[in-house]
């Protein structure tokens, strides 16, 4: 009796100091964080958005060969989910469960992601930086792990709208949208400054589409002068491609998922880069010519990602890397997941953008201003035009671009 009655006081004492521990941090140990995300390697996005994780991967190796964040090195671990929602359930889960990642960082795709979104609620995984320009992501109250990257949808087509009504008051306008909430997103934002009726002809296109001429067709006998577009990238080269043939020559706005500019000059062949003159479009990055962050992340893409094409992708993905590191360098010395939300809704950080960020906690979209962008003589740049949309109001503002400081590493 006194023997069992002493292994019991044993183990009622192991019990006890074992409990008074904290638990582990999943994806912390002394010297890494790891992380991951779902991204198209492979699949029908993959020519548009493959590039996007390299490009975070080359800053993150950059970030680690200096130092890492408190001592810290970062490991993204990249999983191809083909841009199919079922194998982004598998991939993620695997990342979660397997893995034990401390985040998920600029998971990729709307419908793919929203196959993930509860999960990694449930899971209690911070949920970082969605590429996706839904407003689904920006539900603190239902969602408070999860934070958006992009711009939204509306946010963009509304300040599109508002430079097209300003510059040409009285042109027919048009819109050209692929026929999901991308599309949906922007259409919404062109009327909140325009209105439903006033615009002249709306046309719709899947990514299953090899052809749209009958689209721009109509566009065309509709008499369209400034046409609005919620198209990918290889879709706003057809719409530009497709008109040259029918020997028409609008005005094209962009939204930023699809007016990169290296990216349609490839498509359209240098022959037909002409076309592109002209061509208005909205970013919140820094993706000016002569911007520090540019130079910076050129370097970094040289060095770190074996000089892939630099693009508005390599710019995209390295910001997001810049980001994470920024709300990671936040989060303190030991970092867990809430300290990193807490990190990120206090207000504090600014990212690389041509405003800061808009992080709080009653509001985790990354970008409520965006930048209007015009090509000229060959050359994409900001002209000197900055709106922010905020509940249907397009006002205008004073860009505030973040500078370049610490070699483009946030202090720790």
């Amino acid at each position: 009796m006194a023997v069992a009655a002493l292994v019991t006081t044993a183990a009622l004492g192991l019990t006890a100091c074992t409990a008074g521990e904290p638990e582990p941090t999943p994806g912390v140990t002394d010297g890494t964080v790891t992380i991951g995300t779902h991204q198209p390697l492979t699949g029908p996005a993959a020519a548009g958005y493959s590039s996007i994780s390299a490009a975070t991967t080359a800053y993150f190796e950059y970030v680690n060969a200096n130092g890492g964040i408190h001592d810290r090195t970062i490991e993204y671990l990249v999983e191809d989910d083909e841009y199919d929602p079922v194998k982004t359930q598998q991939v993620v889960e695997d990342l979660v469960a397997d893995d034990e990642v401390f985040a998920i960082v600029n998971g990729l795709g709307t419908p793919t992601h929203s196959a993930v979104l509860d999960y990694l609620d449930e899971e209690g995984v911070p949920d970082l930086f969605v590429s996706s320009g839904s407003r689904t992501w920006n539900q603190p109250e239902v969602y408070p792990n999860t934070f958006g990257f992009n711009a939204e949808y509306v946010t963009e087509g509304a300040a599109l709208a508002q430079y097209a009504v300003e510059q040409q008051p009285d042109a027919a306008v048009c819109v050209l949208a692929q026929n999901d909430d991308y599309g949906e997103g922007l259409l919404e934002g062109v009327e909140t400054v325009i209105g439903g009726n006033e615009i002249v002809e709306i046309q719709y296109y899947t990514t299953g589409d090899e052809d749209i001429s009958g689209q721009l067709g109509l566009m065309q006998a509709a008499d369209c002068e400034v046409n609005i577009l919620a198209t990918i990238n290889g879709f706003t080269a057809l719409a530009l491609g497709t008109a040259a043939q029918l020997e028409w020559f609008p005005q094209w706005y962009v939204s930023s998922s699809g007016g990169d500019y290296p990216t349609l000059r490839e498509y359209l062949g240098e022959e037909n880069a002409p076309l592109l003159e002209g061509l208005v479009t909205v970013n919140y990055l820094p993706f000016s010519p002569d911007s520090e962050w540019v130079e910076l992340f050129g370097q970094i893409n040289d060095e770190y990602n074996d000089g892939a094409p630099f693009t508005a992708n390599t710019v995209f993905g390295m910001s997001v890397g810049y980001m994470f590191a920024e709300a990671l360098a936040a989060a303190g010395e030991e970092p867990t997941r809430a300290s990193l939300i807490e990190a990120l809704e206090s207000g504090q950080l600014v990212g690389n953008g041509i405003v800061p960020l808009s992080f709080r906690e009653d509001d985790h979209a990354a970008y409520h201003s965006v930048g209007i962008a015009v090509v000229n003589d060959g050359v994409q740049d900001y002209v000197d035009t900055t709106y922010n949309v905020t509940a249907g109001q397009v006002t205008p503002v004073d860009a505030n671009p973040v500078p370049l400081e610490n070699e483009g590493i946030p202090d720790n």
